[in-house]
């Protein structure tokens, strides 16, 4: 089973382990940032299902460590991720050490037609299951865009986080450095926050994740990476600064509330920036997110953009198909 991140790994192994109890199935999970020892000694031994990162797998393939010339099933999990965060030359590297005669799986919340190209490639005449209407977003999800300031966007958190009692939080930024700056500034503000995302160590991540499980965390700020492999029970707020530039990503980062039939609110905070990344948004979810004001936090009026979107839904689903083709004809992207 192939995943994109270390905390999307370790959350299958638990996964895999709970299926396979009373069974004589073995499992194991390698992947970066931690010693490469105890995971070459558990391969020696032999397991049934191997969970792995594309990376850590090649180095040990490259070492020795194991072969997969008996594999039967090869999975990719997050797969329209695992092709788009540049791991094309690792999975072809994989692919030539793997029998052709194979079954070949891929899973993924959302799907576009990068990930439907880059399909025709893996597989062979494959077979399309959809068990929910395509980048749709849980029933159990409220969502709410409120339109502000950029430059009132921390204070608004601050706010829903002290006053409202939103906390804890799970809350987005585009960038590393963002998460990093968003942390700082609410620990000025006294909220207990803390970043997430792949410049921390594996332990680093670990403590953070731990930390905000057993509630000592008002707010964890990540990236849309650590989207992907977050499983927290009973989070019920989920908090956008801004909007991803991935629009797929939107669907995974509000995906982290409302789990398991649990209620759940996503707040997205909008800006007159956002606007085009806004519109991606609703072309992939095909509907309108309605912007609403915050009271005490009303936008200057002056900076948006007074005319109304006139896109239709048509239009917009239209915009986003030819950039997505448009973007698989220029090669893979990062």
């Amino acid at each position: 089973v192939l995943v994109p991140t270390r905390e999307l790994a370790v959350q299958v192994a638990e996964s895999v382990t709970r299926y396979a109890r009373g069974t004589t199935l073995t499992s194991t999970q390698v992947y970066g940032g931690v010693s490469i020892a105890a995971q070459v000694e558990a391969l020696n031994a032999g397991v049934d299902i191997l969970i792995a990162t594309p990376g850590r797998l090649l180095d040990h393939l490259r070492q020795g460590a194991l072969s997969l010339a008996a594999l039967c099933h090869l999975v990719f999990d997050e797969a329209d991720r695992m092709l788009d965060m540049g791991f094309m030359d690792e999975i072809k590297a994989l692919l030539k050490q793997i029998p052709a005669d194979r079954q070949t799986l891929l899973f993924s919340a959302t799907c576009d037609d990068n990930l439907f190209a880059l399909c025709k490639v893996l597989l062979r005449d494959p077979a399309l299951v959809e068990v929910a209407p395509r980048n749709t977003t849980a029933a159990e999800v409220e969502q709410r865009v409120y339109a502000v300031d950029s430059d009132r966007k921390v204070a608004l958190v601050e706010h829903m986080l002290t006053v409202k009692g939103w906390a804890p939080a799970l809350i987005f930024s585009r960038t590393r450095q963002g998460a990093d700056k968003l942390a700082q500034q609410l620990g000025k503000g006294g909220i207990n926050a803390l970043a997430f995302h792949g410049d921390l160590s594996q332990s680093a991540r670990e403590n953070v994740l731990l930390a905000f499980r057993a509630g000592t965390l008002q707010a964890l700020v990540a990236t849309d990476v650590a989207a992907r492999g977050l499983d927290i029970s009973d989070l019920n707020h989920v908090i956008n600064l801004e909007f991803p530039h991935q629009p797929e990503d939107y669907v995974h980062r509000i995906g982290r509330t409302g789990r398991a039939g649990n209620k759940g609110l996503a707040i997205t905070l909008f800006s007159p920036e956002d606007a085009p990344l806004l519109e991606k948004v609703e072309a992939v979810l095909d509907t309108r997110l309605p912007q609403q004001w915050f009271p005490g936090f009303e936008p200057d009026l002056t900076r948006f953009d007074p005319e109304p979107r006139r896109a239709s839904k048509g239009a917009l689903k239209q915009k986003a198909r030819k950039q997505a083709l448009a973007g698989n004809k220029g090669g893979k992207g990062r």
